[in-house]
This record gives C-alpha cells, sequence and structure tokens, in this order.
C-alpha cells in the first residue's frame, strides 16, 4: 500500500497530458499538507515553472483538476499558489486500514534484507559502576539494534568491557591498602559499587599526596608524577601485564564482583548483548595489524622504536598506534577488536555507539582501517551521542560525583510509584502487579526522555518532568495504550469483533487523520534505522497516542449506535493500540495492559 506511489503517477500523467512534458516519478516530490488546507498530501510546483513557461499557480489548478477527473481515489484538490494540496477519499483510507488491521503484528517491520550489522554499546570501565551517561549509551545501543532488526538486518548486539589498565589498578591498590578484606557479602553493597568505592578513595589519597608535595615545594605537575600512589599503581601494572599471580587473582576477584553488578543493572535496564569482549583479552592483538601497517607502508617507525601513521593528507595529524616500548595504546586494541568483531559475524555495518567526545579517535579508527584495505571498512559508523547534564553540572566519576544509574532507576520507580497511587491508577491490583506497574512506568519515563532527544544533542536531564503523565513523555504514551487495552477488552467481552471487513461507512475527520498517520509509521521506522535515531520512533508514537487521545474525546466507541462503525472505530484502536506497543518495544520499554 503505497499512497504516494499512486499519487505521484497521477501527477507525472496529468502534467504528460497537461502540457506534453514528461517528469520521472522520482523527482515528484509529495509533502505532507499544512493542517491549515484540506489535503493529505501537498506537490509544489514552483520548479515545474521555468520549463513549462506559466505561473505556478495556473501550473498547480491544470494538475489538480486532471487527477480530479481521472483518479477515482481523489476526493477533492485546491491549488494554493504553486501548492497543490491533494485530498484522498474515504475509501482509500478504509482500505489502508483494512491492510493495516490484515498486517497485525508484522506491521511496521520489513523483510529481512540478507545483510548484517554490529551494534556496539555500553563499553564500561571495571573500576566504577554505571551512571547516567551509561544509561543514554545503554538505551540508545540498545533501541538501535532493535530498530535495525525491524528494517529487515540480522543484528548482534555487543559490548566491549575496559577491565585493564592503570584506572582499573587504581581501584585494586585502594582494596589493597584500605580495603581490610572486603567483600560485597560482608559489606551488603553490590560488588561494582564496592570496587567504585576505592576508586574514589584512591583518588582522594592520591590528592591528599599531591598537596603535600606541592607544600614541600614541588611543582603540581611534577607532584602528579611523583606521588607513591601513582608510582604504586604503575608498578601494580606492570606486574599484571608480566602476568604477577597475586595481581592477577586480586584482578579477577574484583573484576568479579562488578561483572555481577553490571549484570543486575543490565537486567534492571532491560538491556542484553550477543557477544562481550574483554580488553583484557584484545588489547595485544591489535600489534600484529600494526606489523602488517608497518610492512604495507601504511604506519612508520621512528627513530625511538614509536610507530605512527601519518594522516595529514586527510584532515588530521600523525597519530600514535603503538608505543616506543612496544605497549600498546587505546587505538591499538581498537585497530585488533575492529578485525576480530569482523571475523567473529561477517558485517556489512558496524556501529559504535560512543560519546562525542571520542569523535577524533574515532575519526582515526575509520581512516585508518580504510587505509588497511579492510573490507568493511566503509560500514563502519560512529554513533556519536551529546553527554547528558544536570542542573548542578557535569558528572565526574573519581570524585565520585555521578549520578548512579542503579540509585537513578530505583528513584525513578519510588517516584512512579508515589505518582501513581496519587493519580489512583492501580485499583484493583495485586501488590506484585503494582510492583510491576511502577517499574514499568518510571523505567519507562527514564527510557522515553533520554530516546526523545536527537542523539547528537546534548541533553539536561529532568527526572521530574520524564515521569509526567501528560505531555511528550512515556508515561503518557503508557497510560494511553492502556486506555485503548481496556477498551479492546471490553469489545471482547460484549463479542464485538476486532478483526473485520471494514464497512462502507463515513469517516469523520479525526479518524482520518489517525489512520493517516498510523500509515507513515513504517515509513519512521525506515528512517529511525537511516538515521540511527530513536528519537524519530519516539515522536510518532507520541503523535499516534495524542491523536487517539482526541478522537477518544470526540468519539464514542462502544457507546456508538452504528454497529458498523462501532466496529470500524474498534479495529481503528486495535490497530493504534498494536502500532504503539511495536514502536515502545522498539525503545526498549514495556507498555501496560491495564493501569
Amino acid at each position: 500500500m503505497k499512497l504516494e506511489q499512486l499519487i505521484k503517477n497521477s501527477i507525472s500523467e496529468a502534467i504528460l497530458h497537461c502540457f506534453e512534458c514528461k517528469i520521472e516519478k522520482k523527482n515528484v516530490i509529495l509533502q505532507p499538507t499544512r493542517k491549515e488546507y484540506v489535503g493529505n498530501y501537498t506537490f509544489v510546483t514552483f520548479q515545474l515553472a521555468k520549463e513549462l513557461k506559466l505561473a505556478p499557480p495556473v501550473i498547480a489548478q491544470k494538475i489538480g483538476d486532471y487527477i480530479l477527473q481521472t483518479n477515482t481515489e481523489i476526493k477533492s484538490i485546491n491549488a494554493v499558489q504553486g501548492f497543490l494540496n491533494i485530498e484522498l477519499t474515504d475509501n482509500v483510507w478504509k482500505n489502508v486500514l483494512q491492510f493495516m488491521l490484515n498486517e497485525g503484528d508484522s506491521f511496521g517491520n520489513q523483510p529481512a534484507n540478507g545483510k548484517k550489522v554490529m551494534v556496539e554499546y555500553s563499553s564500561p570501565n571495571t573500576n566504577k559502576p554505571l551512571h547516567l551517561g551509561h544509561l543514554r549509551n545503554n538505551f540508545l545501543g540498545y533501541s538501535v539494534a532493535e530498530i535495525l532488526k525491524a528494517n529487515g538486518y540480522n543484528v548482534k548486539k555487543t559490548n566491549i568491557v575496559n577491565n585493564r589498565g592503570i584506572h582499573i589498578c587504581k581501584s585494586m591498590l585502594a582494596y589493597q591498602l584500605f580495603g581490610k578484606n572486603e567483600t560485597p557479602e560482608s559489606s551488603g553493597i553490590k560488588g561494582d559499587h564496592l570496587v567504585g568505592k576505592y576508586y574514589v578513595a584512591f583518588d582522594q589519597a592520591y590528592k591528599a599526596e599531591i598537596q603535600e608535595l606541592v607544600s614541600n615545594g614541588i611543582l603540581e605537575e611534577e607532584a602528579k608524577k611523583q606521588a607513591p600512589l601513582i608510582l604504586e599503581a604503575q608498578q601494580m601494572l606492570l606486574k599484571w601485564e608480566q602476568g604477577d599471580v597475586a595481581i592477577l587473582a586480586l584482578w579477577s576477584k574484583m573484576n568479579g564482583w562488578v561483572y555481577a553488578g553490571f549484570d543486575k543493572s543490565y537486567q534492571i535496564m532491560g538491556v542484553d548483548f550477543d557477544t562481550v569482549y574483554y580488553e583484557s583479552d584484545m588489547y595485544l592483538d591489535g600489534k600484529n595489524t600494526v606489523e602488517e601497517g608497518i610492512k604495507n607502508g601504511v604506519f612508520y617507525k621512528k627513530p625511538d622504536g614509536s610507530v605512527w601513521a601519518d594522516l595529514s593528507d586527510q584532515g588530521l595529524d600523525q597519530k600514535l598506534v603503538l608505543r616506543a616500548d612496544g605497549t600498546s595504546v587505546y587505538i591499538t586494541q581498537d585497530l585488533g577488536l575492529a578485525d576480530k568483531k569482523f571475523e567473529d559475524f561477517p558485517m556489512e555495518k558496524s556501529v559504535y555507539v560512543v560519546g562525542n567526545e571520542q569523535d577524533y579517535h574515532f575519526d582515526v579508527l575509520f581512516k585508518l582501517m580504510k587505509k588497511l584495505g579492510r573490507p568493511y571498512a566503509e560500514g563502519l559508523y560512529h554513533l556519536s551521542y551529546g553527554m547528558v547534564d544536570l542542573p548542578s553540572g557535569r558528572m565526574k566519576s573519581r570524585e565520585g560525583t555521578v549520578v548512579d544509574a542503579d540509585d537513578l532507576m530505583a528513584e525513578m520507580i519510588e517516584t512512579a510509584k508515589q505518582k501513581t497511587i496519587e493519580l489512583g491508577k492501580i485499583d484493583g491490583f495485586s501488590e506484585s502487579e503494582a510492583n510491576k506497574l511502577y517499574a514499568t512506568l518510571g523505567l519507562g519515563a527514564l527510557k522515553y526522555f533520554l530516546l526523545k532527544v536527537d542523539p547528537k544533542k546534548r541533553m539536561l536531564f529532568n527526572p521530574e518532568e520524564s515521569i509526567e503523565f501528560q505531555g511528550h513523555t512515556g508515561p503518557f504514551i503508557q497510560y494511553t495504550f492502556a486506555r485503548i487495552s481496556a477498551l479492546l477488552r471490553k469489545a471482547i467481552q460484549l463479542e464485538l469483533g476486532l478483526d473485520i471487513e471494514i464497512n462502507d461507512i463515513e469517516l469523520k475527520t479525526i479518524e482520518r487523520e489517525l489512520i493517516s498517520l498510523i500509515y507513515t509509521y513504517p515509513d519512521k521506522v525506515m528512517e529511525a534505522g537511516d538515521t540511527y535515531s530513536p528519537a524519530v520512533i519516539t515522536q510518532i508514537a507520541y503523535d499516534i497516542a495524542k491523536t487517539f487521545n482526541t478522537l477518544y474525546a470526540e468519539l464514542s466507541i462502544l457507546g456508538e449506535e452504528n454497529l458498523a462503525v462501532k466496529n470500524t472505530r474498534l479495529a481503528l484502536c486495535n490497530v493504534a493500540a498494536k502500532t504503539i506497543s511495536h514502536a515502545m518495544l522498539l525503545l526498549g520499554i514495556s507498555v501496560p495492559s491495564k493501569m
């Protein structure tokens, strides 16, 4: 069902008949008619004026008169200056509704396209728990993966865990010095939070040492290098790389605590991964890629033995890819990881969901993979997203000033509980049903708020605004779905049909609006996939929910006396509910069937 193609064919035929001018259908551009005019689609004729040597209003009127006479699917036309507004008949919209009804749960999904795509997201460090920024990352990555699935891709979701390096050693050293054999069990502290506690402890003790050295006359920059704690942490990293048994045992134990903590957080978030890579397994792999690059002239060695890439011909600078002592830098690992990912899952696209502070890094990485001649290089894409700010400013993990992900999710669930009880939306719920609803609403509010902003934009998180039951929020859409579900349950009790043949009835304006809006949903799913933007899905979900609520306020549904009209409206309710549910699932959000 492609209404646009139907109209484009008529317009092309009209131009040929009226002006003896052939125009390619792809050059017939339609846009939605503005609300102040009657119509569904608008064709702009200004681009034809020069070629036809006629005024745009004249062109619009002639085309409009012809298609109105020759196409029975067109109800009316109105030419406003050079804009031709085209209104379709009720019969068209009833056929569209029947089509959407017949499509059922598959409406919005594209057939399999045979292409593979990998989406990498989360990428946590094991020296600290997940925070608000990680929530945007995880929700964004998961949603993009689900949207790409709906667009017919074979998708693999993956996570690279940064579980080695100097930052990890800082937490380990602080635990050795101050931990007194504390464990998650003995302390009652979740494993990732416990390790994060010692990362903060290291920073506090390290700063105290720096201040002491500065007070003894040493310059601050030199004091940062000479402080005993940082020297000990560096020594610990060296021992880790040399395979020291005691250090590896401590590293394994503390990372195990963190992994268990992350798993709990991911479960609450409702995100998952098909494959997890660990930096400790990957950080040496890129060295083989560097050796290959030296042999084929992509990389070069400096006299001190360090290895570099010269990207000045591509508007960048020289980039270090291996230190003089043979140790890896961050991009060394990513060179090897890119190859490993393609080896495991030969894909046409690989999407990296990483904050925009890493824009330069991925620009360099992708250019290097192209220079290395990798077959997958053209499909590499950095989904660069903006940071999440708070009214109090930026977050800093080492200072312990982050908004913890676990705390925020718990707070959102508790806020949803208070709001729901206050609004009386849990009448007849058991305690377990009520608790499930609070979690559904709280996490839905959080996810929707973080996803409704275009990924590229920096955003300010406002918990109070996100949980409102009115406006552009998750709970508003969830409540709308519950309202429709209640209607459909009542209809079933009354033995009314939900899957019916649409009758020859006259539609109301708001019914046409809702049908035409839902009709655009598959195109919005494709747009969201093309742009890697769940914000497109949040907007169409909100528009459908808002339009349905207008219909609900204007028209009787179950109380309608004409059975054919009643059944048609119930069919429309059914399609609206399924579309809202499909959209919200693409966002990783559950919708409650009752509230």
